[in-house]
Formats: C-alpha cells, sequence, structure tokens
C-alpha cells in the first residue's frame, strides 16, 4: 500500500532524522525510557487546564499500582456520577509513564467530558509478560469496584490506550467479557499491537518504518515476552482470542506509515463481523504515534475531537 505522510508529519519526521535521533534498540531499557520521556516536551500540546488532578495507589496483588486521575470541570454527570475512561499508555510495555501520557489524558477528558483514570503498569524487561496484563486487569476492576466513591458511572465504563496500551484496553475488555465483568461500556483501541506474529503485509513494507520501526518492534517484543510460546497467548495477542463476539463498541484508529497498521485493521473488521459496533479511523499520512503530537500535528488533536465524541456516543 503506497504511503505519502502528510506535509506536517514528513516535517516531524525529517526533524526527527536530522536531530540524530537514537534508535531504541541501541538503547538500554532505561535509556529508551529517559530519551523517551524528555522527547515528549517538544511534541504534546500545552495541557488544557482540569478541576482536577490526583494520584492514586491501586492495590494488586504484587503490591500497589500507580495511577492517576483527571476530573474535567464539564463532566457528563447522572445522578451525580460520570463516565470514566481508564487509560493505558504506549510505550512498547517497555518505555513510557503517567507523564509521558499526561497531555493526551487530559485532553481525553476534556474532549469527552469524562474521568480519566491512567494506569502505570509494570514495564518490561523488569516486569515480563503477563504483569502488564496483571495490572491492567486489577486496576479496572478496582475502578469499577471503587466507582462511586470515585465519582464514577461504574454501567458507563470504558477503557483505551495508544500502541501497547491499546493492546492492554483490547485483553482487558476480553478478560471482562470472559470473567464475567466489569461491565465495560467502550474500547479506544489507537493504532493497537494486537497479533505478536507480525506477518502482516505492514510490517514489512519499508514505508511504514517510520518512527516506529520493524526492528525496534522486535525489541520491544523481545524485552516483553519470555518465550516465543507467550506469541500466541490471547493475553499478548488479543486477535488470537478464540471469538471477539460480546464486546463492547470499539473505536479503532489506524496510521498509514504504521507498521501495526493491518493488524489494527483486520482486528477492526473482524470485530465487526463477531457483530460488535466498531468505528474505525484511519488517517493515511501519519506515523505511529502522532497521537500523542498535538503540539506538532494538527491531525492530532482532530483524532482527540473525534474519540471525545464517540466516547459521548456511548452514553
Amino acid at each position: 500500500m503506497p504511503v505519502v505522510l502528510d506535509p506536517d508529519a514528513a516535517a516531524v519526521y525529517k526533524a526527527f532524522q536530522e536531530a540524530g535521533r537514537p534508535a531504541y534498540e541501541t538503547l538500554t531499557a532505561p535509556e529508551a525510557r529517559a530519551y523517551y520521556s524528555q522527547a515528549r516536551f517538544a511534541t504534546n500540546p500545552e495541557p488544557p487546564e482540569l478541576a482536577r488532578i490526583a494520584a492514586l495507589s491501586i492495590p494488586a496483588q504484587h503490591g500497589a499500582v500507580p495511577a492517576r486521575i483527571y476530573v474535567p470541570a464539564e463532566l457528563r454527570r447522572r445522578d451525580g456520577l460520570s463516565p470514566a475512561m481508564v487509560f493505558f499508555h504506549g510505550g512498547g510495555w517497555v518505555i513510557g509513564d503517567l507523564d509521558t501520557h499526561d497531555v493526551a489524558c487530559r485532553k481525553l477528558a476534556v474532549e469527552s467530558a469524562l474521568i480519566v483514570i491512567s494506569v502505570d503498569y509494570r514495564l518490561a524487561p523488569e516486569h515480563k509478560f503477563p504483569a502488564a496484563v496483571d495490572d491492567a486487569i486489577a486496576a479496572t476492576r478496582w475502578v469499577a469496584a471503587n466507582a462511586h466513591e470515585l465519582g464514577i458511572d461504574a454501567t458507563r465504563l470504558s477503557v483505551g490506550g495508544d500502541s501497547a496500551g491499546g493492546n492492554l484496553a483490547a485483553v482487558v475488555a476480553l478478560a471482562a467479557r470472559d470473567g464475567n465483568g466489569p461491565a465495560i461500556a467502550g474500547q479506544v483501541l489507537i493504532y493497537p499491537a494486537v497479533d505478536f506474529a507480525m506477518t502482516h503485509r505492514s510490517h514489512s513494507e519499508p514505508e511504514t518504518s517510520v518512527l516506529l520501526t520493524h526492528s525496534v518492534i522486535r525489541w520491544f517484543r523481545d524485552h516483553y515476552l519470555s518465550a516465543a510460546a507467550d506469541a500466541e497467548d490471547w493475553r499478548a495477542s488479543p486477535a488470537r482470542a478464540a471469538t471477539l463476539a460480546r464486546l463492547p463498541p470499539a473505536y479503532v484508529l489506524t496510521a498509514g506509515a504504521d507498521p501495526l497498521r493491518d493488524e489494527g485493521d483486520e482486528y477492526a473488521a473482524r470485530l465487526k463481523q463477531a457483530g460488535v459496533s466498531v468505528t474505525y479511523r484511519h488517517f493515511p499520512g501519519q506515523f505511529h504515534g502522532f497521537f500523542t503530537m498535538g503540539k506538532l500535528l494538527r491531525e492530532a488533536n482532530v483524532a482527540a475531537s473525534e474519540i471525545g465524541a464517540w466516547l459521548k456516543g456511548l452514553g
């Protein structure tokens, strides 16, 4: 599939190349985390003001999972309670944290007029699969169980995330379906990683190796998974689930210059075939990671607004 970057995306890509941006696979995990954290200052838009932002500590089997709650000034209240989304940040299960996606969570809270709870799940390689999955499921269950105290309507609880976070959101939705709860009202999957087979055509096209390259995906995979057999587990590859039926409505976003493009497209199609309500949005001229770059990429802000409208449509 021919890929032509939008002018602003091409300019950003050129700037990264000229800056001598190191390839993540040449760094240690702590070095990659530090570099990713620093890069956000150049790409994140100005953070919207919210009514309240606070730290949370979510109990889990291994100990506390840090999280952050975002409460915008305008909320869609029903009987004093608001809808909410549990959000999982991207970063290949190796990099990223609450701060790298702080602005994205603020924008989603404002655009959607709901509460966002961002989860700082454990990262690989210090914590291999399924540690991140366990944290994501535990956090979502805790939010549902404590919804009233958080000002949340448990019947309007969604999950979402970008890239690796989109993977975790998809897995949480599957786990909730198969484990009798909590009820999930919707899932926002922003260029999600859903199949570790990595055999889709977009994984081998040179035009998609923009910022997120094929080699760095393998680097993420090798840090996250302990064995080749892990790739077959639906908790790592939600596309491997036996069925996608009876899942909550989904908003699936893909980008043209993204190695994960085709698996995201296929996952959206399979959800629809399984009877799930799907809104599929493709940004052909953008690359993987563009959603958090609203300072430089207009379509990042377009996507945030469209996701907000979709979440509002859930009720």
